[in-house]
């Protein structure tokens, strides 16, 4: 099993599960401010179904996703609400739950970062007592340069003090030069740091409506970067094996995670091996709830079932950026229709009149030989994907041909890796009188027929159905 590894910047071998058994695995999740947007999602279901294939192989596999639910963004949608932001952020998690169940994403555990404020507090204290972070009174954001008279304190990490004992490390896994690192943008009251890039441990309680706990620097909450580390610290120890997370975080997220965790532990490295997914691209932008062009999976369900948002996540290399339209997610609609259709022919009880020949089974070991070296290349799902679906096809033609498909081990082993990946649909059996119209309807757009095509696209739909052709076959919809 191969994987890129972001840190090294190539592709690694993972030690077998004869070398190691235990894999650890930790991806950083929603902060929950609002529903997720299918980006998300599709890191998401990357994850899973690493998680769940590495189990497959013989892994003992335990998987962590934090859920951020102590954040500027909760307080500031809590304030426009109207309500606390314990309460929005219990509404989101909720919400998110209940996505990641109708998705079918269950291979991790859920960590809440409120669920973990002494251990993040005791990260920060270690991380002071090492001399790598220092306490600073807060400055109030009501009033220029005021000093919080109830002296709550913020808590910053020492960036030079880190980059001066662990060289060349800052930046490593992102590619970023020093000299052109920018100043963390996520918080707001940083005048009273000592360095620009120095980034926040612990943040003072500003308003009376933060979120707050007790620490010993005041009323305050956890940064953003220590939440994960502490979460993962707690579960783990101070080094594991796999972090994973969507391109975005890179910077500055995993590379403050990876100087805290590793100034606290004094041990290099932090993590092993670094997974980071492409983009979810609309109209050549990044999907985010920032830019205002994402669709959030709560409104996709509506629209779509479960396996096609899968195998739309899936269909791209996970590393690559994946383009998002009405069109494409029409493919993915057909691409499902087609497996639901083979899932109905593998369970029923067909007779045969002849047995596979040798040379036909032989091509179908074959397919199935590539489909596996293909998820094992850094997870190539997609081709793996397309050696299924000629497998697929072969099978169709087997059937016409009067084999018993149903007995195949190699056809059973598809409909198991499908089922992995959770795109295969229960069993559906098409409309007979329909299926043989799409059937004379493709044969007359191979001869190039295309009156008599259009003629039988009429019929269908004076059916009280709706065709449209995609790269995967007619995707055939009721009215």
């Amino acid at each position: 099993m191969e994987i890129y590894n972001t840190l090294t910047k190539k592709t690694e071998l993972l030690p077998s599960p004869a070398e190691q058994k235990k894999l650890n695995i930790f991806v950083c999740g929603p902060t929950v401010y609002d529903y997720i947007h299918i980006g998300n999602a599709r890191t998401f279901v990357i994850f899973d179904v690493v998680a769940k294939y590495l189990k497959y192989k013989g892994y003992d596999v335990k998987y962590i996703q934090n859920i951020t639910d102590i954040d500027d963004k909760i307080i500031k949608r809590a304030r426009d609400e109207g309500t606390t932001p314990q309460k929005l952020a219990e509404k989101y998690t909720a919400a998110f739950l209940e996505d990641m169940a109708g998705l079918k994403v269950n291979a991790a555990e859920y960590a809440k970062a409120s669920e973990y404020i002494p251990q993040i507090i005791a990260q920060v204290e270690k991380l002071i007592n090492r001399d790598y972070a220092y306490a600073m009174p807060t400055l109030k954001a009501e009033g220029e340069g005021a000093i919080d008279p109830d002296g709550n304190q913020d808590v910053y990490f020492d960036i030079q003090k880190y980059e001066k004992d662990f060289p060349a490390q800052y930046g490593k896994l992102s590619g970023q030069v020093i000299e052109n690192l920018e100043a963390e943008k996520r918080v707001e009251m940083e005048k009273n740091k000592r360095h620009p890039r120095d980034f926040v441990l612990w943040k003072a309680q500003n308003y009376s409506y933060d979120w707050a706990a007790d620490s010993p620097w005041g009323k305050g909450r956890p940064g953003w970067h220590i939440e994960d580390t502490a979460i993962s610290e707690h579960f783990f120890g101070p080094q594991y094996d796999i972090h994973g997370g969507g391109q975005d975080l890179k910077f500055p997220h995993h590379e403050a995670e990876i100087a805290q965790q590793q100034a606290a532990s004094g041990k290099v490295p932090f993590v092993k091996y670094w997974m980071h997914a492409g983009f979810l691209v609309n109209k050549d932008e990044k999907m985010s709830k920032s830019l205002g062009n994402f669709l959030s999976l709560h409104e996709a369900f509506k629209k779509y079932s479960p396996e096609a948002l899968r195998f739309y996540f899936l269909s791209a290399h996970y590393r690559s950026p994946l383009d998002y339209s009405e069109e494409i997610m029409k493919q993915s609609m057909a691409a499902v229709q087609r497996l639901s259709e083979f899932n109905w022919k593998l369970s029923e009880d067909w007779e045969g009149n002849r047995p596979l020949a040798g040379h036909e089974r032989e091509q179908l070991e074959t397919l199935d030989k590539s489909r596996q070296e293909a998820v094992e290349d850094d997870f190539n799902v997609p081709g793996a994907l397309g050696f299924a679906f000629e497998m697929i096809k072969q099978a169709n033609s087997l059937l016409a041909d009067g084999v018993a498909i149903g007995n195949l081990k190699e056809l059973n082993g598809i409909r198991n890796f499908l089922t992995g990946l959770g795109v295969l649909p229960k069993p559906q059996k098409p409309d007979p009188e329909i299926a043989a119209l799409v059937i004379q309807r493709e044969n007359a757009r191979k001869a190039k027929d295309f009156g008599l095509a259009d003629k039988i696209r009429s019929q269908i739909e004076g059916s009280g159905y709706q065709i449209d052709d995609t790269a995967y076959g007619p995707l055939i919809k009721k009215k």
